[in-house]
């Protein structure tokens, strides 16, 4: 549903969160090369892991020491990077006293990184060097600069799944809020050197968070908001398709095969959500890896609607993106992520017993994501 609250946006990682949990707060967009006009697609992370084991020193769970000891990391990190050509990502961490955030609104400070709701700055660089000698930085060399200004215009919301009394005890192993499944973003990105002009109408951008206190597997997520239909030729301005999900884990079970999310189509939520049993959805999903290509593809209905999508990414504009999990293991290690996906929908109404096409959709700069579990 399109329903605002900004209050999952809050920093979560209190009680038992707080020794095994990460709290993540996620941005993507599409900027212009100043001198090229070259098209470029960015993410921005702002992340914590297990604040209250830290204190004034970086944990990482990947340093050879800790893994044979099974200590479990802690820090604050800014991890950020680009898809497409030369796709990379780059990470800085932080000691967890380099990280506030109040507990009534988003005001995220990690180093002379910010973020709030409307706003986020911060630079993030890592040398050759660093990256070659220090695998436990699960990330490649490069620099990024950034400033700027988020308005926030479609949002997803899970509904009672992620309410305050299931955050309270903890129902979920990961919680997941969109503000901003068409967000746009304004301002500038210095990418390796080279400066982005990132432009509000046409950034397509995305803002969402993620905390808990594991991943998923599987770990799925679409999202688009660079929409035209292909029967009227029209651009879609006030449109998004958002979905999530894998196998998500509520108090210790896996519900296999779960996805949720939804099409909101010109002002209009179209909610496929297999937590609100009572709407009849039912989603079904695939991945297949190519030898040049990912392809993604989502049938969902519900007792009203159906929305078939159709999804690809070419594998060298995609990243396998790094995160290690709270209990110090990386099990994700084949997790692809891009934001260069392109596909089409299919949205129809249920009248009856037949189905009615509603519009048939192209999607650019989507960003998708597919990664399953191996042991390490």
């Amino acid at each position: 549903m399109n329903k605002r609250d900004v209050s999952r946006d809050l920093f979560m990682l209190k009680g038992a969160l707080s020794r095994q949990g990460y709290d993540w707060w996620w941005h993507n967009f599409t900027g212009y090369n100043r001198k090229t006009g070259e098209e470029k697609t960015f993410f921005i992370e702002y992340f914590v892991i297990n604040p209250a084991l830290g204190g004034t020193r970086v944990v990482l769970g990947q340093l050879p020491e800790n893994r044979a000891k099974d200590v479990k990391p802690s820090y604050a990190l800014i991890k950020v990077g680009a898809w497409g050509k030369n796709a990379k990502q780059i990470h800085n961490f932080y000691p967890i006293s380099d990280f506030s955030c109040p507990s009534h609104e988003l005001n995220i400070k990690i180093g002379s990184c910010a973020l709030t709701e409307t706003h986020m700055e911060g630079s993030c660089e890592v040398s050759a060097h660093e990256a070659q000698e220090h695998p436990e930085y699960m990330c490649d060399a490069g620099s990024m600069q950034w400033d700027l200004s988020i308005q926030k215009k479609i949002a997803y919301n899970v509904g009672y799944g992620a309410s305050g009394f299931f955050r309270t005890i903890n129902a979920f192993e990961m919680f997941w809020h969109a503000e901003g499944i068409k967000t746009e973003y304004s301002g500038e990105v210095t990418f390796d050197g080279e400066v982005y002009d990132i432009i509000a109408e046409k950034s397509y951008g995305y803002a969402d968070k993620n905390w808990g206190r594991d991943f998923t597997s599987p770990w799925l997520w679409i999202s688009s908001c660079n929409m035209r239909s292909l029967i009227t030729g029209k651009v879609l301005s006030n449109s998004a398709v958002e979905m999530g999900g894998g196998t998500p884990r509520v108090f210790g079970i896996g519900l296999q095969g779960k996805l949720l999310g939804g099409m909101y189509y010109e002002g209009k939520m179209y909610d496929y959500n297999f937590s609100k049993f009572w709407t009849g959805t039912r989603i079904s999903f695939s991945f297949k890896e190519g030898t040049s290509m990912n392809t993604w593809q989502v049938h969902a209905a519900n007792r009203q609607s159906v929305m078939e999508l159709t999804l690809e990414c070419r594998k060298d504009e995609m990243l396998l993106i790094n995160y290690e999990a709270p209990n110090g293991k990386k099990l994700h290690n084949k997790l692809w992520n891009g934001g260069t996906g392109q596909g089409e929908i299919k949205l129809l109404k249920k009248k009856r017993n037949q189905t009615i096409l509603i519009d048939h959709i192209a999607i650019k700069n989507a960003g998708c994501e597919y990664g399953e579990y191996s042991n390490q």
